[in-house]
């Protein structure tokens, strides 16, 4: 049976791997009770009972106090429970303890079993729980194995695999087994093989993290992200915002010579990043989130949320982009539907407009004159005829 060893070995486990003893002792009651029913049938209750105090182990089985017995092998009349006890009443359960002498084997494989396999389940839970932790967190890892295009890495803090899909990946980037690459865990899950991080490097939860570890002014406080649109492997847009009057956010953020921003360009492996001044003024906001492009005018429709913004012909590729990508991560920043128009085609519906006037007014001018027409041909003729010489 079941000696002090046993109960030792639990005390064990929970100093060893923060697992409660009582959880342990709990589940093996119930794992012992399924057992001792299987083995002597489920006609009776029954129910185990563990004492880490005493180093024992009881089983015991039960009937409960009723008026009228329908089920012997589980029910006692009152009258019967009180010959034994006569402080019984409805309802109570009468204990007799079984002989656990053929039980004692198959008790302690069963507990053996019951043992081994929480000490997975709580395990898998305790590494769920540390690992919660890190979503939304930026952390160094190794590159353990490619497969298929899908990255396994290797947390260095722990022995958790993480999974970098490729739609995770930086397009165009290349990892060879070994490599040290920093990851943003974007998601932590079970599975049966046990948890699994998802992480991942394409998407704006990771370019915030580097400028939180690059930039303390971010870290602290005084310089806000207000929002990231991006295009993983090509142009990232930064929005920056600081109540503080003396502080520059662009320029915090940039670094003595560059050197902050740079560092951030060189792990997102070369792609452009737009720092955006922040502004409540949604015509100023659309007009800086066009950056690098130079913007003539805004206007907007709030109810629509919508834009049209002018920009000198020259610029018209530049505010667009390559596959209209800039005006597509500023609409992102800003959360505005732009439409953007060079400044010819504006001063050629003004052109159109101004002939359309002109038009007009000449219209007019020949309508007042053909009333005055009109106001002649009313008048009576007038007979000269005295007037003229005898021929």
């Amino acid at each position: 049976m079941i000696n002090k060893d046993f109960f030792q070995a639990l005390e064990d486990l929970e100093a060893e791997k923060k697992i409660n003893k009582e959880v342990f002792i709990e589940t093996l009651e119930s794992a012992l009770t399924s057992a001792y029913k299987k083995m002597y049938g489920e006609a009776k209750s029954a129910m185990v009972k563990l004492s880490p105090e005493k180093n024992t182990i009881r089983v015991y089985s039960y009937k409960t106090i009723v008026d009228e017995v329908t089920d012997p092998d589980k029910e006692i009349s009152l009258k019967e429970a009180r010959l034994i006890k006569k402080s019984f009443k409805l309802g109570d359960q009468v204990l007799s303890e079984e002989s656990t002498k053929e039980f004692g084997r198959i008790a302690a494989q069963t507990a053996k079993q019951v043992v081994m396999q929480k000490i997975k389940e709580m395990e898998r839970e305790i590494a769920i729980s540390e690992l919660s932790e890190k979503e939304d967190e930026l952390m160094t890892t190794i590159v353990k194995r490619i497969d298929n295009g899908t990255v396994y890495v290797q947390l260095s803090s722990s022995n958790t695999e993480g999974v970098m899909l490729p739609s995770d990946q930086i397009p165009g980037e290349k990892y060879s087994v070994g490599d040290r690459i920093k990851v943003y865990v974007k998601k932590i899950k079970d599975s049966f093989k046990g948890p699994q991080i998802q992480v991942t490097r394409s998407n704006i939860g990771f370019v915030r993290k580097l400028f939180e570890l690059e930039i303390p002014e971010i870290a602290g406080g005084d310089v806000i992200i207000k929002n990231i649109s991006r295009d993983a492997g090509n142009r990232t847009k930064v929005a920056l915002y600081t109540e503080k009057p003396n502080l520059d956010p662009i320029g915090t953020c940039v670094g003595y010579r560059g050197q902050r921003i740079d560092t951030i360009v060189s792990e997102l492996n070369g792609e452009k990043i737009d720092l955006i001044e922040y502004s409540e003024d949604p015509l100023e906001y659309i007009a800086r989130a066009l950056s690098p492009a130079k913007v003539l005018s805004v206007e907007t429709n709030e109810s629509l949320m919508a834009s049209r913004v002018i920009v000198p012909d020259d610029k018209l590729s530049l505010a667009i982009g390559k596959s209209g990508q800039n005006v597509r991560l500023a609409a992102r920043l800003t959360g505005w539907k732009i439409e953007v128009k060079p400044e010819s085609s504006v001063q050629s519906v003004h052109a159109e407009e101004k002939e359309y006037e002109l038009t007009e007014l000449s219209e007019d001018d020949a309508f007042e004159n053909l009333e005055e027409l009109e106001e002649l041909e009313e008048l009576e003729p007038v007979d000269f005829s005295d007037d003229l010489p005898n021929q």
